[in-house]
């Protein structure tokens, strides 16, 4: 058996799916297949030609390395191919992006004929992805006076590899369709239930929300094929919920443009459009493969004689519709006037905002990585050549308001901004390069992140992150037979890479399945830091966080920068005193909730949010913080008291020690550097010299809310409200009600306290709970199944030398065991109490899901349709969430507790408290570490 009939036995097996053959990535099939298309007379040579031209992976894969040596025997003559003449042979190393490619380009352009040198070098004037050793070799060509390499760096310098691509079409036709009416999840675009498939682009096309919309869709190409088609959120905001590059990737996969006709199912250029425009870290996402993304504004307010919204019998603005945009409408845009234009050249609405400069170079350059690593190389090239680089691409924005105080976001991007002239003082607006401190990766998107990483050429973590993590836990409640294919695979790759890894690709340390925001969490040491991570709740409490998708991503991890504009605040502040009876979970949906109230719009939207909650440590803050994703804010950056910050850093330092004492420290230190780098910022907080971050007393804030906890009187839950007659209400966060709302009447059938939005506390909360109805009641009867998963192995350590875990695990009919995981996903649940595995479990919803029209209450953040739940034929799913000690009553009860209920099931019990910083001693600090 050979490699080769292995991989005709893939073929048809994929055949069997309507699925073509996957690409290559491996080296020794490759091998292989070059053999044969040397071997004239091999009855395969004719397909393994064409696997090798058109069906093998670029970048640093080993697949890549054979087809580029291969290559350059056909350029030298050492082969002899009929097919693939030299000058085919140069178009296909064009197409390789770097690495391997990018070696043999060098090898030929830098050797002694000076033919083949010319060519050579025609060609890597057209590359971008060049790293240390690729522009060591050209510097030191260069001083030792060889002419091509002076060539080379000449037009590198000019940007010739920017500058020489066509322009963005004036004019751009679509024709539109509409996905869903309402916010669009980008678990529609790529369903969290087929995470396993993400890195098989052609498998996982066909998730993209159904198959009746794939067929519309080509029904509409074949209708208009001059045309694009554009995806629609009519009356919502495109993308919520999540980047998920695997949704653009998808929507590229069937309305895009073909990368490369040698490399298959990566398109690029996608157009998205919403009522409400595109959610942030999406439209990030969008702009890596240099897609627009349109803010429509097709509904508005209407409004009455004085110009006041006029709003309807439950208090919400009647919209009137200002054009149609319903499935197979033609538009026009126009990519120089910045207008959208009906088929007539009507004009509709503005969307300058889709096409600042920044986004057209994307547009041109095919994406955004070719543009970051372009003026990385325009400067390599002019600062070798000195001379000064000519103006080609755009110039930062920098926006800088004289006389006027900072935010604490604008602090942090000026203390880490890269080439902005020294003195100068950047406010919101700016779009600027920043420094990258710490990067994290989680295993559902690690797949595509390694290809990215692949494609790019990287070899290795930019020395310039502190700190890079590589999680387990979105697939760690069940080892089944598809985490058991992908998941040791990546860790292997992101450990040679140089990151932390949850499990050890070598087996000497215990597989950690801790969800990566406690993590990320502990590893930021700074509230200095910027946070880039790949899931949208990526948002710490300490320095500025941003969820972003995995191509962003690899590019942290591979340069250790990020370009983005400097977002606009939204200051949050607290007055009053919160109630005995609440848990801060309650202030944070209450916080939503008054800001609606206070603004009638979600001000939160696109910004970052600054809250001022100096006296809650970091594992408690990360309550809020991690809100604010289903708030639709850019990210959130909590504002510390002094003393509180150095003991949420010393927290942080006996986590990381915990993680190196269990082996988990990389050999390049990376752990012990980020103690270091702790201990430093406590010393300079504790000396007076650097204090906790604070912005200045007079910056400006696009909106300041002011939550008010004496108007919090009963516990809060966020409801799906999934049978609101208007379409685009359901399925939002904007919906917040008091638990009496539900009159003890809402039946639950399943109940989850788990996720990244609980803590230690929490699940002391879950035991003390049980401890006092059991002292009540003599035992505890569950009515509905309750799941509860800690987010992080610390946390069950720390419950059992405490004692809380023995009553967890009394009550428990199922408790996880690492020596013998479940390998199968739960389907049925019985009315008991389950100990899960740390990581993600149910928020998640690719692998644990409840039964399909189950009313769960939850502790975490998605209540989307698809993710923790899903229709039946008689009843829709609901995901309503809240504190951990209603989910916990809920179960019990087996219903929605009447206020009374609640009030009699926590008293005693140390709930999650808040005070607002300076109405109290700066020393309080909150119940639980």
């Amino acid at each position: 058996m050979s490699l080769y009939t292995d991989y005709l036995k893939e073929i048809d097996a994929r055949k069997e799916q309507g699925l073509s053959p996957k690409p290559i990535d491996d080296g020794a099939l490759v091998a292989e297949l070059i053999a044969q298309i040397k071997d004239t007379d091999n009855a395969y040579r004719n397909d393994s030609l064409n696997y090798l031209i058109y069906n093998t992976l670029p970048g640093t894969t080993s697949a890549a390395g054979e087809k580029a040596r291969f290559l350059k025997e056909i350029i030298l003559g050492e082969s002899e191919v009929p097919e693939i003449t030299p000058a085919f042979a140069y178009e296909l190393l064009s197409h390789m992006k770097g690495g391997p490619s990018v070696e043999v380009l060098l090898d030929l352009a830098l050797g002694d004929d000076a033919e083949t040198a010319a060519d050579a070098a025609d060609v890597l004037k057209t590359q971008v992805f060049l790293y240390e050793a690729d522009t060591d070799r050209l510097s030191a060509a260069y001083e030792a006076g060889n002419a091509v390499a002076k060539d080379i760096l000449e037009s590198y310098a000019k940007a010739e590899f920017f500058t020489k691509l066509p322009d963005v079409n004036e004019e751009i036709e679509v024709v539109t369709f509409v996905a869903a009416e309402g916010d669009i999840s980008t678990d529609l675009l790529s369903p969290g239930a087929e995470a396993h498939s993400r890195a098989d682009r052609e498998l996982h096309g066909k998730c993209l929300i159904s198959e009746a919309a794939q067929k519309h869709i080509n029904e509409l190409k074949l209708q208009h094929p001059d045309k694009q088609v554009m995806l629609i959120a009519e009356k919502g905001t495109m993308g919520v919920g999540s980047s998920r590059m695997s949704g653009v990737n998808n929507v590229a996969l069937w309305t895009g443009k073909q990368a490369s006709p040698y490399v298959p199912f990566v398109n690029y250029a996608p157009i998205v459009a919403g009522t409400n425009g595109i959610s942030p870290i999406f439209l990030t996402t969008v702009g890596v493969t240099g897609g627009i993304g349109l803010d429509l504004k097709n509904w508005v307010k209407k409004l009455d004689e004085d110009g006041n919204p006029i709003l309807n019998n439950n208090g919400d603005p009647v919209l009137e519709q200002k054009y149609s945009v319903e499935t197979g409408t033609v538009l026009k845009i126009n990519t120089k006037s910045h207008k959208l234009l009906s088929e007539d050249g009507e004009e509709l609405t503005d969307v300058s905002s889709a096409f600042t400069p920044q986004k057209m170079e994307f547009m041109k350059a095919g994406g955004s990585y070719a543009i970051v690593f372009g003026k990385k190389l325009q400067t390599f090239a002019a600062e070798t050549l000195g001379v000064e680089a000519p103006l080609v691409f755009a110039p930062s924005k920098e926006i800088s308001a004289e006389g006027q105080g900072l935010t604490a976001v604008e602090k942090i991007f000026n203390n880490n901004a890269i080439g902005v002239a020294e003195g100068k003082t950047l406010s919101a607006g700016s779009d600027v390069r920043v420094k990258v401190n710490v990067v994290g990766s989680q295993d559902t998107t690690g797949p595509m992140t390694v290809q990215e990483l692949e494609a790019m050429a990287a070899m290795v973590v930019s020395p310039s992150v502190d700190g890079a993590y590589q999680s387990g836990c979105h697939t760690a409640s069940v080892w089944d037979s598809k985490a058991q294919a992908n998941t040791p695979k990546l860790m292997k790759f992101m450990n040679e890479f140089g990151l932390v890894t949850g499990r050890d690709p070598k087996g000497e340390y215990h597989a950690m399945t801790d969800v990566i925001h406690k993590v990320l969490n502990d590893l930021t040491v700074s509230d200095w830091d910027i946070i880039i991570g790949g899931d949208s709740h990526t948002r710490m409490s300490k320095g500025v966080a941003f969820g972003a998708d995995s191509g962003t991503v690899a590019l942290a991890l591979a340069t250790g920068e990020a370009s983005m504009p400097i977002p606009e605040s939204v200051k949050v502040t607290f007055k009053g005193k919160m109630a005995d009876h609440l848990d801060f979970r309650d202030v944070v949906h209450a916080t939503q909730k008054q800001m609606l109230e206070q603004h009638g719009d979600n001000v939160f939207q696109g910004r970052v949010i600054e809250v001022h909650i100096g006296t809650l440590l970091a594992d408690q803050a990360f309550t809020f913080t991690d809100w604010t994703a289903e708030m639709k804010a850019k990210a959130s950056i909590c504002i510390s008291n002094d003393d509180t910050l150095i003991e949420s850093l010393e927290l942080a330092k006996s986590r990381i020690q915990i993680m190196i004492d269990k082996g988990m420290e990389h050999e390049n230190g990376m752990l012990q550097r980020l103690l270091d780098k702790a201990d430093a910022r406590i010393a300079e907080i504790k000396s007076g010299a650097k204090p906790a971050l604070t912005p200045d007393s007079d910056a400006k804030y696009f909106a300041e809310v002011v939550v008010d906890l004496d108007a919090i009187d009963e516990p809060m839950i966020a409801d799906p409200d999934v049978n609101n007659a208007d379409v685009s209400k359901r399925y939002t966060h904007d919906t917040i009600r008091e638990v009496s709302y539900y009159n003890a009447e809402k039946k639950v059938d399943l109940g989850f306290v788990g996720s990244c939005m609980v803590h230690k506390g929490d699940m002391k909360i879950v035991a003390q709970m049980l401890k006092n109805l059991e002292k009540a009641n003599g035992t505890v009867e569950f009515n509905a199944p309750l799941v509860v998963a800690a987010p992080t192995y610390n946390i069950v350590d720390e419950l059992k030398e405490e004692g809380d875990w023995e009553i967890l695990e009394r009550y428990s009919g199922f408790t996880f065991d690492d020596l013998f995981p479940k390998t199968e996903a739960r389907t049925e649940y019985e009315n008991i109490l389950y100990l899960e595995r740390p990581g993600c479990n149910l928020c998640m919803g690719n692998q644990e899901k409840a039964a399909k029209g189950d009313t769960v209450l939850a502790t975490s953040t998605r209540l989307f349709q698809g993710r923790v739940v899903a229709d039946s034929a008689e009843k829709k799913g609901e995901s309503l969430l809240a504190s951990t000690p209603v989910v916990v009553l809920a179960a019990i009860l087996g219903r929605t507790p009447t206020l009374e209920e609640y009030k009699t099931a926590v008293e005693g019990i140390d709930l999650t408290k808040f005070a607002p910083p300076l109405s109290v001693p700066s020393t309080t600090k909150s119940a639980h570490f």
